[in-house]
């Protein structure tokens, strides 16, 4: 298999497009079309994971924060970014990087970070804005089916768990070909009417290529009447943060002490608590001030997350109990669900989860 081969692969989990404008997914180093010998998982891509690959004779490291974030003007090993670079390219090492593609991925981070803490039935916690796209075009009666057919094959109409969902109308269409085309109806020179069905249905940002290579393939026509706009609808499915349930209420103190044990949390930094049961848990891995006012509006009684900063701990405001169990923390499940993923999609492949050490935090 090629680096491209595993990578598409894992866009099937966390298409890219996902990702945040600010982020910097994907390949990071080396070629899409180089064959693959293992791939390595790890969170983070230090030298010591690149030399980890290299003892395994893995030459594709996915990791899920990116070595390079900002633009680098020099390599010459005067910083950690650098040195991992100039090594993975001297030994022949891709190194891919997902992020927030998987942070928002309703089957990602924060789903691996339900699952560990038990929660049930979670849902996205800020669905992402500007992901749902409707189509709207025309075909002549006779194509409909096969026309839907194609977008439907990928991906086109689907909302939430149904597919195969769209909405026609019956109508009458008017065109006059001229010179130089080639019409499949109608003649050159005269006005022809076809009796034509509206098509809309909606579909995913990222699918927006496949659905019009689709529709242009499928389509009777030699030029194809069509539009796109970006809907204000939320998407279920794409977005950061989830919440979810506990199966039984718990008191706070207690379930904090599960949060530690579970998440293998070195401490816990937690606002004031409040004297009541824990049924609704909010959860964003990494950084997560940002959802605070959001897990509020949910009405979750506890959030889960790093990297508050003492004031952001006063926006609790007595509505819900605040977590920071730290950064690594949360997302070091992250390697165990993308290991489990691209074993059940290429069980014969060589996949290992990196046992180096990417922690940059100690506690006394």
């Amino acid at each position: 298999m090629t680096v491209k081969d595993i990578t598409n692969i894992l866009e099937e989990l966390a298409p890219l497009p996902y990702a945040e404008d600010f982020d910097n997914v994907g390949l990071l180093v080396g070629n899409n079309h180089m064959e693959v010998t293992g791939v390595l998982v790890t969170l983070d891509t230090l030298e010591n994971v690149v030399d980890e690959a290299i003892t395994k004779g893995h030459n594709l490291i996915v990791s899920f924060h990116p070595i390079i974030f900002k633009g680098i003007k020099k390599f010459t090993g005067g910083s950690y970014v650098e040195r991992v670079v100039m090594k993975a390219i001297s030994n022949n090492i891709a190194i891919y990087s997902m992020h927030t593609a998987l942070d928002n991925s309703h089957l990602g981070v924060n789903a691996k970070i339900c699952e560990v803490l038990g929660l049930k039935a979670p849902k996205i916690l800020i669905p992402k804005s500007g992901t749902i796209k409707k189509l709207t075009t025309y075909a002549p009666t006779a194509s409909v089916e096969a026309v839907k057919a194609a977008l439907f094959k990928v991906g086109a109409g689907e909302i939430g768990k149904y597919n195969n969902c769209s909405f026609s109308t019956e109508g009458q269409g008017s065109f006059k070909p001229t010179e130089g085309t080639n019409p499949t109806l109608g003649e050159i020179g005269k006005v022809h009417l076809e009796k034509e069905m509206q098509i809309n249905m909606i579909f995913s940002f990222e699918k927006e290529r496949n659905v019009l290579n689709a529709l242009f393939e499928s389509h009777p026509y030699e030029e194809v009447a069509y539009e796109i706009i970006t809907l204000e609808n939320t998407n279920q499915d794409i977005g950061m943060g989830m919440i979810g349930s506990l199966e039984n209420g718990m008191e706070e103190e207690a379930f904090l002490k599960l949060v530690k044990k579970r998440m293998n949390a070195s401490v816990v930094r937690h606002s004031k608590l409040l004297d009541k049961k824990v049924k609704k848990v909010a959860v964003l891995g990494g950084s997560g001030a940002f959802a605070i006012s959001a897990a509020k509006k949910a009405k979750a009684d506890i959030f889960i997350t790093s990297d508050i900063k003492y004031h952001e701990f006063y926006q609790a405001e007595g509505q819900l109990v605040i977590a920071d169990i730290g950064h690594f923390e949360t997302e070091q499940f992250t390697k165990d669900l993308l290991v489990d993923y691209l074993i059940k999609k290429i069980p014969n492949f060589a996949v290992a989860l990196s046992e180096s050490i990417t922690n940059p935090i100690k506690y006394l």
